[in-house]
C-alpha cells in the first residue's frame, strides 16, 4: 500500500456540468442541491501500487487479435501520453477502453439496435503507461449509433477511455472523438463541454502513427489536471 498527499482538486470550468438540457438523462441522475466537499481521507489516498494492474492478467493492447478471425472495418492505432497538470508524463497508470464496433453497436444485452454484432470484436482493451506515461493500442474506427435522445439522434464514433492511477480516488473515464466527425456538433453530450475544452476530446490523425497498409494512426493525449485538462465524465 502507498500513501499520498491530497490530490489537487480538478478544474472544473473545463468539465461538463451535472445537468445539461439537451442531454435528458441528465435531468434524471443529477444533484438539485450543491456539493459539499468532502476531505480526501486515507482510503481514498492510498491503494495497490499501479492500481492492480498486476491483477488483471497481461495487457490487451490489440483488440484486433482477441478472437480467431479478423474483425470487419477499419483497422486504427490510438496512441498517446498521459501527463499531469504541469505536463510530467504519468507512469503505471492503467487504461480501459472499450467502445462499439465497426457498424456502431456493443456486445451487450441493452445493446439491441439494427446493426450486426461482430464474432470477431469484443470491443474491450486494456494497456498501463511506460515510464514516459506512453500508450497504444490498436483497434477498429467505431461506427456512429442511434440512441434516443432526441428526434433522429446519433452519437459520434468515440472510444471511452477509463483510467486508474495508484489509490481508489484516481479513476477518471472520458470519451475520445475524432477529427472531422460532423456529428460532434449535433451531439449533446459532447457539446455539454465547454467548447475549447471539447476540443481536447478530439484524436488526431497522424501519419507516424499510421502503419503503412496496415491501419490509420491516431494521436490523442490526456491531462490530468489543470488548464488543459481533458474533459472527465462526473
Amino acid at each position: 500500500m502507498t500513501l499520498d498527499s491530497e490530490y489537487r482538486r480538478e478544474d472544473e470550468t473545463a468539465h461538463p456540468p451535472h445537468l445539461f438540457e439537451a442531454y435528458r438523462s441528465t435531468a434524471l441522475r443529477s444533484p438539485m442541491q450543491p456539493l459539499i466537499r468532502l476531505p480526501q481521507m486515507e482510503g481514498e489516498l492510498s491503494g495497490p501500487v499501479g492500481g492492480g494492474a498486476g491483477l488483471l492478467g497481461p495487457a490487451m493492447a490489440d483488440l484486433t487479435r482477441q478472437h480467431r478471425g479478423e474483425p470487419l472495418g477499419q483497422r486504427i492505432k490510438v496512441a498517446g501520453r498521459v501527463l499531469d497538470e504541469d505536463g510530467r508524463a504519468v507512469p503505471n497508470t492503467l487504461i480501459e477502453i472499450w467502445q462499439a464496433n465497426a457498424a456502431g453497436r456493443y456486445i451487450h444485452a441493452r445493446d439491441q439496435w439494427d446493426a450486426p454484432i461482430d464474432p470477431n470484436f469484443t470491443g474491450m482493451g486494456r494497456v498501463v503507461t511506460d515510464e514516459e506515461g506512453r500508450y497504444l493500442f490498436t483497434t477498429i474506427r467505431p461506427g456512429a449509433y442511434p440512441w434516443g435522445n432526441h428526434h433522429n439522434a446519433w452519437r459520434p464514433a468515440h472510444i471511452h477511455f477509463s483510467l486508474l492511477g495508484p489509490a481508489f480516488a484516481t479513476r477518471l473515464v472520458t470519451q475520445m472523438y475524432f477529427e472531422g466527425d460532423p456529428l460532434i456538433a449535433l451531439d449533446p453530450i459532447a457539446q455539454a463541454v465547454p467548447a475549447d475544452a471539447c476540443e481536447r476530446l478530439v484524436a488526431r490523425f497522424d501519419l507516424s502513427l499510421t502503419e503503412p497498409s496496415q491501419a490509420l494512426g491516431y494521436a490523442f493525449d490526456i491531462v490530468l489536471r489543470g488548464h488543459a485538462a481533458t474533459p472527465m465524465e462526473a
